[in-house]
């Protein structure tokens, strides 16, 4: 029987829900591109309700509990003697969400002797270390596209906000104010500006997919050149690399994966090359930002606001220089954890555990480490320290 280990976010604060805001969600029948959604061979939850906090347990007790196996759940992942820490080392599966992460580092990978999955309920991987887990065969999955348009929305939402100065003017409502003059000094039309994304992968196709109505101009870069009918169709511009990219643009928003290619991307040598007054959204990972260069871009005026909702490490502590720093959009990472997303990936985070005790084939696309290699999704998206040797 295997131990299954399940790190989620903590409950709200005034207690778990007893109501919803909407009764139900529209039924999405597959992702862009044919890609069906999750299929479990069944659920024990209710979509629309709070699965990825403590209490919402991802929907998994009962299914594992049925079948004689063991769940632990936990907020508690941080710290000398977390929860986590003592859990691990007899664990067979650990579950994580990119949201709250439970960091698979050397370390802890090398005391976890019994783990042989980690999934990732959502997407992004970047949390465990994936050198580390082809060392020790352990596979690594996680519930791809599942949240990848919930995160898309979010960005356009960012983008809006920025431009156009939202957050300080609902902020002045809030505060009983009304002086108009102080709201728009900062806003702008999105109409007519030139808006770039860093990747063009599910999440960076949609949010160019979104922005189009708004007549923009698109540019992207990506590992991989999109088809040319996409191009066409989007009227997208390609630039082969990030650093051609961003002094064309007056947006720029970050989709890619986490990985050595990318890590510590945006410093200050990069942001000096943008155009004065830009704008940089960052719903991917924060460390492909240096932390501090933006800060210096946000008090320099060379960056005209900086959105996001990824930190590091996650939860960010009170001092985080991003919670004060001028200009910013900033929240928890909540991109992808809406209600309707949880929804696909706790059905997904299901389906892969069925997949796994019943020894069938995980599907490809949830893929990012099998038999002590990159795979399916991993290995179009992520680089390891081999593939850099």
């Amino acid at each position: 029987m295997a131990k299954v280990l399940c790190v989620l976010y903590d409950d709200p604060e005034n207690g778990y829900p007893t109501s919803y805001a909407r009764d139900d969600l529209p039924h999405i029948a597959h992702y862009p591109g044919g890609q069906t959604l999750p299929t479990p061979q069944g659920t024990d939850f209710t979509p629309g309700h709070l699965l990825g906090s403590v209490s919402g347990e991802l929907g998994l007790r009962a299914f594992l509990e049925s079948r004689g196996h063991t769940l632990v759940v936990t907020s508690d992942k941080d710290g000398e003697n977390s929860a986590f820490d003592r859990e691990l080392p007899d664990a067979d599966v650990v579950i994580s969400q990119p949201f709250w992460p439970a960091y698979l580092t050397p370390e802890r990978l090398a005391r976890a002797a019994n783990l042989k999955l980690a999934i990732t309920a959502g997407i992004g991987s970047d949390h465990v270390d994936l050198d580390s887990a082809i060392e020790h065969d352990v596979t690594v999955a996680e519930v791809t596209f599942c949240n990848s348009i919930s995160v898309a929305e979010h960005v356009a939402m960012m983008i809006l906000s920025l431009v156009r100065n939202y957050l300080p003017s609902n902020q002045r409502v809030l505060d009983g104010g009304w002086n108009i003059a102080d709201c728009v000094a900062r806003s702008y039309d999105l109409e007519g500006m030139h808006v770039g994304t860093v990747a063009a992968g599910r999440i960076g196709l949609a949010v160019l997919r979104r922005l189009k109505p708004f007549d923009v101009h698109l540019h992207y870069t990506d590992r991989h050149r999109l088809p040319a009918e996409v191009e066409e169709e989007l009227g997208l511009t390609f630039h082969p690399t990030t650093a051609d990219m961003v002094p064309a643009c007056d947006v720029v928003t970050v989709n890619a994966p986490l990985h050595p290619e990318t890590e510590g991307m945006f410093n200050d040598e990069l942001l000096a090359t943008m155009k004065r007054g830009a704008y940089l959204i960052n719903t991917a990972r924060a460390k492909i930002c240096d932390r501090d260069a933006i800060v210096r871009a946000l008090e320099s005026g060379q960056l005209a606001g900086y959105a996001g909702d990824v930190w590091y490490p996650q939860p960010a502590p009170a001092d985080h220089p991003w919670r004060t720093m001028p200009h910013h959009g900033m929240t928890p990472h909540i991109s992808g954890s809406s209600l309707s997303a949880q929804a696909r990936y706790a059905a997904g985070t299901r389906e892969i555990l069925e997949s796994w005790l019943d020894g069938t084939p995980i599907r490809p696309e949830y893929l990012i480490v099998q038999g002590g290699k990159l795979a399916g999704t991993g290995a179009h998206s992520y680089s390891v320290a081999k593939d850099r040797k």
